[in-house]
């Protein structure tokens, strides 16, 4: 699903020449790295601050936190996502308040949102699942109304874009993965917040230090979530290469589409106003269609394919308390019984996607 060696490969010298220097500096936390990379990817999404953590989940925690978001409050979000969007607000002390989906989007439904809001509602957490952002005018509008905050799980989305503005110019702030994976990615864990709010970034960058400016003098209870300055330092040398990466996402992704535009699979969709960034090209299956069948297809052909995600959040174990069971939204348990996400990474060679295109025809041949 990802080839991270062939990555590596085209930006060695760069990357190489980056971990040497700080290597050499010593310089290993904080520090110049991280500063000028948040500066940079903040000027790149297009908004004020740039508040770089340990990991993805953190990037979704601290904001929690620092907008006294907990007991008591509630969050509404998505439950057709990974984990840590809900996991970070029951470890915030908030509950968990799964909205449906957009069938075409996989995003967050405003009207589901809208049903769900209470008077202990305090934000809304949309998920900018596989690279496409929520339709974040929607819900802008509603938290406007109902005076709540908005964090973006940016994680799948540096680079994505609604109505021209990117990813955290919409809400109180967005949180980004450099998992390695990811659009944008590390070699290791790393996170960012993205947030226009002065006070806000002030607050974050307290929280991830213990709850200090760094002098033993502590005004809060924080935690030990700083981005060190190798993961920045690579992320830098990667970073100038993040739009042509995306736009050749984009050119898989257009590809895909004409070539199994006349099989019976669902395609994705890119919504109005939208700029799609494809972190996955994840299609539907037709119901009657036996999924692990077309994947077993596609493995004998040598063709990777992954599920994101077979049960939703709602639906699992550890957040039944938070849940109103089987049927409860409907739109997101027919996708997780229906999506397949196929290779559509930067580094996919024409020979590569044409195999993924026929392996898929042949199957509904």
């Amino acid at each position: 699903m990802a080839d991270l060696r062939a990555q590596y490969q085209g930006l060695k010298a760069e990357i190489d020449r980056a971990v040497l220097e700080v290597l050499e500096t010593a310089q290993y936390i904080l520090g110049d790295r991280v500063s000028r990379l948040e500066a940079r990817i903040a000027e790149q999404c297009g908004v004020a601050h740039g508040v770089g953590v340990a990991s993805g989940t953190d990037a979704l925690l601290l904001p929690l936190v620092a907008l006294g978001i907990g007991p008591g409050d509630e969050v509404i979000t998505s439950a057709f996502t990974f984990v840590a969007t809900a996991e970070v607000i029951v470890l915030a002390g908030a509950t968990p308040v799964f909205a449906d989906i957009d069938p075409e989007t996989y995003c967050l439904d405003p009207a589901s949102v809208a049903a769900r809001i209470t008077p202990r509602t305090r934000a809304i957490l949309p998920v900018h699942l596989y690279g496409q952002t929520a339709n974040l005018s929607a819900l802008r509008e509603l938290a406007e109304r109902h005076n709540l905050r908005i964090i973006e799980d940016a994680a799948q989305a540096i680079g994505a874009q609604h109505q021209g503005k990117g990813v955290g110019a919409w809400g109180d702030a967005a949180g980004l993965s450099f998992f390695p994976t990811k659009n944008l990615g590390a070699a290791g864990d790393g996170g960012m917040v993205l947030t226009n709010d002065a006070e806000l970034a002030e607050r974050l960058r307290n929280l991830r230090f213990h709850g200090s400016g760094g002098s033993y003098y502590y005004s809060r209870i924080g935690y030990n979530s700083r981005l060190d300055a190798l993961q920045a330092a690579i992320l830098e040398a990667k970073l100038g290469s993040l739009a042509g990466w995306n736009e050749a996402r984009r050119a898989n992704a257009a590809y895909y589409r004409e070539a199994l535009a006349d099989t019976p699979l669902l395609l994705p969709r890119e919504a109005e106003g939208n700029y799609h960034i494809y972190h996955q090209f994840t299609v539907r299956v037709p119901e009657g269609t036996d999924r692990e069948a077309l994947r077993a297809h596609l493995q004998a052909q040598g063709v990777a394919s992954a599920i994101y995600y077979p049960l939703p959040t709602h639906l699992q174990e550890a957040y039944a308390q938070w849940s109103e069971g089987p049927g409860s939204l409907p739109e997101t348990e027919r996708a997780a019984a229906q999506v397949l996400s196929l290779p559509v990474f930067p580094e996919l060679t024409v020979e590569q996607r044409a195999l993924v295109a026929a392996s898929v025809r042949s199957f509904f041949a």
